[in-house]
C-alpha cells in the first residue's frame, strides 16, 4: 500500500495504481456483500465460503492502519476520502457516490443494491439520510463555505426503490458561519423524467477550530484555503 499518512500531503507516484487496485478490491467486496444477501446456495457451501473469506480477511489484516482511514493527500492524485461511508472508493459500504461539483451545486448518479434495503425492495430511510447529508455537505464545500452538519431535516415523499438513482444539492444561502443547503434523491420515471422521493434541508456550521485555522491561513495570504484540509 502507498504510504499515505492521514492529513499529510505529499507526492505519490503510486497513487493512480493504488486507486485502481484498492478501488477494484472494494468493488469486488461490494459485489460479495450483494451476493451474500441474496445467495440461496447450499448451507454447507456457504460455510465453506465463510472459511475462505476469513482467511482472506486475515491476509488483509497483516498490514493495516492503526486507525480509520481519514483523509489522505498526494500531489499527483489529489485529496482522498477513501474511507468515507458514502464516497469512499476503498470503503465497500459506500455505493460509492461519485460527486460532480460546480460552484455550490453538486449532483451524482449511483446504484443502490440489496445491501441498502429497508422495506422490501426499497432503500432504507437511514441510507437516504446518509447520502443526502454527504451531498448537502459537498454543496456547502463546493461553494467555498464548508462546515459540519448542525441540523439535517428530511421529507420522505414516497418510497425510494433500489437500483439506479440520482441525487442533487445546492446552497440556498450563507449567513456568517452557517451555510444552508437543500437537496433531494430522485427516481427515474417511465417517461425519462426524474421525481424527488426524498428532500432534505441542512445547516452546516464552521466550528471554532476551523475558523481559527482559516484566520491563520488568511493571515499568510492563503485566503482560498479550505480550513478542513491539513497542510
Amino acid at each position: 500500500m502507498a504510504d499515505f499518512t492521514p492529513g499529510e500531503r505529499r507526492d505519490d507516484p503510486a497513487g493512480e495504481r493504488e486507486t485502481e487496485v484498492a478501488g477494484g478490491l472494494a468493488d469486488a467486496v461490494r459485489d460479495l456483500i450483494d451476493a451474500t444477501v441474496r445467495s440461496e446456495i447450499d448451507l454447507d457451501e456457504q460455510d465453506a465460503i465463510r472459511a475462505q473469506i476469513e482467511a482472506l480477511t486475515a491476509r488483509l489484516r497483516k498490514e493495516q492502519l492503526p486507525t480509520s482511514y481519514g483523509t489522505a493527500f498526494s500531489y499527483s492524485s489529489g485529496r482522498h476520502h477513501w474511507g468515507n461511508a458514502v464516497i469512499g472508493q476503498r470503503n465497500p459500504i459506500a455505493p460509492p457516490v461519485r460527486v460532480h461539483r460546480d460552484n455550490g451545486r453538486v449532483s451524482a448518479e449511483f446504484r443502490l443494491s440489496s445491501a441498502y434495503e429497508g422495506p422490501p425492495s426499497f432503500v432504507h430511510g437511514g441510507v437516504s439520510a446518509l447520502i443526502l447529508d454527504q451531498m448537502l455537505g459537498e454543496a456547502a464545500a463546493s461553494s467555498g463555505h464548508p462546515g459540519m452538519t448542525g441540523t439535517l431535516s428530511l421529507r420522505y415523499r414516497y418510497p425510494t426503490p433500489l437500483g439506479r438513482l440520482r441525487a442533487e444539492a445546492e446552497v440556498a444561502r450563507v449567513e456568517g458561519i452557517k451555510t444552508y443547503a437543500e437537496g433531494r434523491i430522485l427516481v427515474e420515471q417511465d417517461d425519462g423524467s426524474w421525481r424527488a422521493s426524498v428532500e432534505a434541508e441542512a445547516v452546516f456550521i464552521l466550528p471554532r477550530w476551523a475558523r481559527e485555522r482559516l484566520a491563520e491561513r488568511q493571515a499568510t495570504g492563503d485566503a482560498a484555503a479550505n480550513p478542513f484540509e491539513a497542510r
